[in-house]
């Protein structure tokens, strides 16, 4: 075959200017460096070709290495001239010293595949160096350094079977140096943050963000280019507002500091992860926005181990929902937010009415079941950057965004109030399910967020003892609560320093004129002398919790009382006690007052417990349990204020009281009010058919109780006979009663 030279030279320039092309064009700071190479290479070339084509012309018949070699030994390019059969192989003087060689006894193959950066001879492998016009390998040289050459091949002869070629190198190692020293510090830093698994994002407006490349890897995005809006759309609604606060601060923050906050964010596997993001804003010239530079970390595996922890020191273990430690937290996080980003959150407390009722008559674990089932409902409510948490025994609180809906927590309080009396089913079905409320906003009603908290739990107990109530906060609520509070104190040291006091008020028996009975009525006595009457205190004991205290004194101190009279020698008598629902309806009451009967010595007939008609109605049936266990222990029982509260005679057949108390209000006018006096005759003939006694309260002058011993009443109570008064003046009561009754 002949071989014309112009195509050989054609072919040869053309690789060389391509690869000269290649590499000015992706490393144009090294351009310089690479055109004198490739003129250099040109020259070389040029020569090479030139005695090519004259060994071609005089030794048509043969490849003559030898003179081909004493030509191009001297040439500063590395160069090899090989036939692909490796029976000649040829390498000038320069690649001989790179490669370490001495003489020209050396193993051709081995060496060859050296250069070629190939494994093996593989015809495959020769195809690959012979095809690409650009081969590139990489090899240690005799100085034990590596060497990159790009090597080009080109066919030189062809006879039958047997093929000359010629590759020239382009030596890479000095571009290769210098491409990985402009590129180190770049490369270094992605590696490092690749490694570290540390993602960038840095900003110079607030709006476009630049994202490292693992920033992109971790959160699956398109591009290293993300604007704010796309950004937050990533991050749980839940955490937005936490960035939303650390970017408003960051225009307005010179303090320099690196600050962090813990967010899920979407990211390349779809799911939420947990990143701490560390940001801090940077301050430069020119009057721009500071650079808004952070770094996200993931700390996934973190927050899994946080979690047991978390869970004990923030999970409620009965419902599963956040305790009163994560409320505070969360809250006055919030504060903060709402201070900087001029928004408000409304926060509501609700109390389940009774809930020791529940506790009392259906056991511990459906008190606990009713409290999981609670929190389910109030959970429901919670919106975006909410929380809901309980936060003691039946008291639950709720945060949620104000989206300038002033009737908001109201209108969540009734729905919640709806859903959880639907719950009054099965089991529950002979029970009232209802919760109280209160709330406040915040920042506007408190200076932090236990303030607000505070005043949500003032407007809670505004609502007093009623049930189902909804009350917002009110300054004007804060002097009457903290009046509240500081007599909450003082009566806490009055029970410990005994300041509580029986006195006792008279009953009379309206045949006769005697005493049958007095009741016990709670006082307050402070060291001055000063008598706080029971309205003013009770309602407070009730709230705080005091009342079992107080009632434990009562019962105790009535029945030693009533035992200590006997052994004096005064007449025996009927000691009344009253009890409050919070003591009514525990469920060791017999036990309680079986052991108060059996410490003082006092027989169970001569005790009688009071209670209001509302009190024992609202609970029929559990009220029906408590009565018979009394009466089980032979003490009386009174329904007091009888006709105030449901007036339904009916219940005289179910309820097992012992006398029926009839209210002052039907007494205070009985005589001119016929209406009054009708009632009051209907009411003593229906108990004196059932066989319960009848007591008329507030009787204050001869009329009246003439008017009642004629309609039948059988005991009488009131000023005509005498106010609550101490031990040592009732006793002189009972002394003057027992000579005015021997007269008669």
């Amino acid at each position: 075959m002949k071989i014309n030279n112009p195509l050989v030279a054609a072919v040869v320039i053309t690789v060389a200017t391509a690869l000269v092309i290649g590499y000015t064009h992706i490393f144009p700071e090294i351009a310089f460096v690479t055109i004198i190479t490739y003129i250099s290479t040109i020259v070389f070339l040029s020569l090479i070709l030139a005695l090519s084509a004259w060994i071609y012309r005089k030794h048509k018949s043969s490849v003559d290495a030898g003179d081909i070699a004493g030509i191009s030994e001297n040439l500063n390019t590395e160069m090899i001239i090989w036939t692909d059969d490796f029976s000649a192989v040829y390498m000038n003087r320069h690649m001989r010293e790179l490669l370490g060689i001495q003489g020209n006894d050396f193993d051709y193959k081995a060496e060859i595949m050296k250069a070629f950066g190939i494994d093996s001879l593989e015809k495959e492998n020769i195809q690959k160096i012979i095809d690409n016009t650009s081969h590139e390998a990489r090899f240690t040289n005799a100085n034990n350094s590596v060497t990159t050459i790009a090597w080009s091949t080109s066919l030189v002869k062809k006879k039958k079977n047997l093929s000359l070629y010629l590759s020239t190198g382009f030596n890479l190692t000095e571009i290769k140096k210098m491409r990985l020293n402009l590129a180190s510090t770049n490369d270094l830093f992605n590696y490092s943050m690749s490694l570290a698994e540390i993602g960038i994002l840095m900003s110079n407006d607030m709006v476009n963000y630049i994202a490292s490349s693992e920033t992109v890897r971790m959160l699956g995005l398109k591009s290293s280019n993300i604007n704010i809006k796309n950004l937050r759309s990533l991050i749980h609604t839940n955490d937005r507002l936490q960035f939303d606060s650390a970017i408003k601060s960051a225009g307005t923050d010179d303090s320099n500091e690196v600050k962090s906050i813990e967010l899920r964010i979407k990211s390349a596997d779809g799911l939420y992860h947990w990143y701490s993001y560390r940001y801090k804003p940077m301050n430069h010239s020119g009057g721009k926005l500071p650079m808004f530079s952070g770094a996200l970390i993931n700390s996934s595996e973190e927050h899994e181990k946080d979690l047991i922890i978390e869970r004990l020191a923030y999970i409620d273990d009965v419902t599963e929902i956040a305790n009163r430690n994560k409320l505070t937290d969360v809250g006055q996080e919030t504060y903060e937010q709402c201070r900087l980003l001029k928004c408000s959150y409304w926060i509501i407390v609700l109390d389940i009415d009774r809930f020791h009722i529940i506790n009392d008559s259906y056991g511990y674990k459906n008190g606990n079941n009713i409290l999981k089932s609670f929190a389910n409902i109030i959970c429901k409510f919670v919106t975006s950057g909410g929380l809901a948490a309980r936060i003691s025994g039946d008291n639950f609180a709720l945060i949620l965004r104000d989206y300038g809906d002033d009737d908001l927590p109201s209108r969540t309080a009734k729905a919640i109030q709806e859903e959880f009396s639907k719950l009054a089913t099965g089991d529950f079905s002979s029970i009232n399910l209802s919760c109280s409320a209160g709330y406040s906003k915040m920042p506007e009603d408190g200076n932090s967020f236990l303030e607000v908290f505070e005043h949500a739990e003032f407007a809670l107990k505004s609502g007093g003892n009623e049930n189902n109530t909804i009350c917002g906060y009110e300054s004007r609520m804060h002097d009457s609560i903290i009046g509240k509070t500081e007599l909450e104190k003082e009566l806490a040291v009055a029970i410990d320093n005994n300041e509580l006091q029986l006195f006792y008020q008279p009953k009379i028996d309206l045949s006769t004129g005697k005493v049958m009975g007095v009741e016990a009525l709670i006082r307050w006595i402070k060291p001055d002398g000063t008598i706080v009457r029971p309205d003013a205190f009770v309602p407070v004991a009730e709230s705080s919790h005091l009342i079992g205290k107080i009632s434990e004194f009562v019962l105790n101190e009535g029945c030693r009382q009533n035992r200590l009279w006997q052994k004096m020698g005064y007449p025996e008598i009927v000691m009344s006690i009253n009890f409050t629902s919070t003591d009514f309806y525990q469920k060791d009451l017999k036990d309680k007052v079986f052991e108060a009967l059996a410490k003082t010595g006092l027989d169970p007939k001569w005790l009688e417990v009071e209670l209001t008609e509302t009190l024992a109605l609202s609970d029929i049936d559990y009220a029906v349990s408590q009565m018979n266990k009394l009466r089980e222990l032979g003490v009386k029982l009174a329904m007091d204020d009888f006709g105030t509260g449901y007036s339904s005679l009916s219940y005289l057949q179910i309820l097992p009281i012992t006398l029926l108390k009839l209210d002052r209000s039907f007494i205070i006018d009985i005589e001119h009010d016929n209406i009054a006096y009708e009632i009051v005759s209907s009411v003593i003939r229906i108990a004196k058919s059932k066989k319960i006694e009848t007591i008329a309260e507030g009787i204050e002058n001869p009329a009246q109780e003439d008017i009642l011993r004629k309609a039948g009443c059988d005991f009488g109570q009131g000023y005509l006979y005498g106010k609550p008064m101490p031990a040592e003046k009732i006793q002189e009561f009972f002394e003057e009663n027992m000579k005015q009754t021997q007269n008669k």
